[in-house]
């Protein structure tokens, strides 16, 4: 797969490429955050149909994320959002991003970094662009998608344009899933008070029930398989729901610092990752999931960080894919630990919310500065203020044994 990145000017126009003379492309477009089974089922047309019309599979991504931006530009007097602003509601890094595009076998992604002024370009504009300088013959999008100034591109929109224009065919996948779901409006993330996988909480509840709570949580409608819906769910502990729209375990990448080597001192160490986690942070807790060691830090991101605009770049993620392999030997089991240690913040003073990971294997494990994966397999327990030391041991040693048989 190749990358080119594409930066707009003050005005939002963009300076497309000419992928070919005479070849054509088929296009989705969007953020794809969190790349659940609705975006892949997306992204994997684009590839079945290029194929069959012997065209260039083309993925254009936004970056940052459009509600990022829109969302910072409301509460700021129409600002952009500052040069590397942290995106926390980002289930996914670029980079993974990326490596799952480049799984499903696109042939370009067009990383577009999004602006104000692009957003205000029309629909018709922007498709107009698409079919003149990337030679778009085809469109996929999802069902609910929409696109231009305001949204006014919806699939309605676009199909009329496209069958008044007869210049590209628009292609819609059911991206719905199981169908639609309820999240309560401007929900916030919620520790679970018990052990294990928290149930939904409308499992087996009447129609009459179902209102009701609809009702007190001022619950919007929403398609299940959706970045909103994941979110809601890693907020609520509910890791297997999540994983199962996403279609593989939700993770979070960083770099491992030194931290207080307290776990040490009590026969569990932990791989402490740095304040700059990438990906979507569940709510507080102790999970079960893995630990994957992406190597030092100097990964993809680093090259990817390099790119000039405008450059077609070679993307390889082929060492990275190696070591995130089921069986690879830089993958373990790990419990892992979200939260503030209140265990020990009385007497440390810190109240920062951290993440750690105790690797399950016998061998010492020397990953300061490595980049590595945490991966999600499923919720234990919140976080509790034990006693004792040996009290927190005791636990931990029963988290292990948790974690060994939801990984095995």
């Amino acid at each position: 797969m190749k990358t080119i990145t594409l930066t707009p000017d003050a005005s939002g126009m963009v300076d497309w490429p000419t992928l070919s003379n005479d070849k054509k492309s088929v296009v989705t477009i969007g953020s794809f955050d969190g790349m659940h089974q609705g975006h892949q089922a997306v992204i994997r047309r684009v590839v079945e149909v290029a194929k069959k019309e012997q065209s260039f599979s083309v993925v254009v991504l936004f970056d940052p994320r459009p509600a990022l931006v829109h969302g910072y530009a409301a509460k700021n007097g129409g600002q952009e959002p500052p040069t590397g602003m942290a995106d926390t509601q980002a289930l996914t890094s670029m980079q993974e991003r990326l490596r799952t595009i480049n799984k499903l076998g696109v042939d370009y992604t067009l990383i577009v970094h999004y602006t104000l002024a692009f957003a205000a370009k029309s629909y018709r504009f922007f498709l107009g662009q698409m079919v003149g300088k990337l030679g778009m013959r085809a469109l996929v999008l999802g069902s609910d998608a929409a696109m231009g100034a305001n949204r006014a591109g919806d699939v309605k929109a676009i199909e009329d344009l496209a069958l008044a224009t007869g210049v590209f065919q628009l292609e819609v996948v059911d991206d719905r899933g199981p169908g639609e779901t309820r999240v309560p409006a401007n929900a916030q993330p919620v520790t679970p008070t018990g052990h294990g996988e928290p149930a939904d909480p409308l499992e087996g509840a009447s129609k009459a029930e179902r209102r009701a709570w609809s009702k007190k949580n001022q619950a919007k409608l929403v398609r299940v398989w959706s970045s909103t819906n994941v979110r809601y769910l890693l907020g609520r502990g509910r890791i297997k729901d999540a994983d199962a729209i996403l279609g593989h375990p939700h993770a979070v990448e960083g770099i491992v610092v030194h931290g207080e080597e307290r776990g040490r001192t009590i026969g569990f160490p932990t791989a402490n990752l740095s304040d700059n986690v990438a990906g979507y942070l569940p709510v507080d807790g102790v999970y079960a999931g893995w630990l994957v060691d992406l190597g030092a830090k100097t990964t993809e991101s680093d090259h990817a960080e390099a790119a000039s605009d405008g450059i077609s770049q070679q993307f390889d993620s082929s060492s990275v894919d190696a070591r995130l392999a089921d069986h690879s030997p830089y993958r373990w089991p790990a419990a892992i630990s979200i939260g503030t240690k209140p265990t020990f913040n009385e007497a440390t003073g810190m109240n920062e919310r951290v993440v750690e990971a105790y690797a399950i294997t016998d061998d010492w494990l020397d990953l300061y500065d490595h980049q590595v994966r945490v991966e999600f397999a499923g919720f234990l327990r919140p976080q509790i203020k034990f006693d004792s030391a040996q009290d927190l041991v005791d636990e931990l040693k029963r988290n292990v044994e948790e974690t060994k048989r939801i990984t095995a």
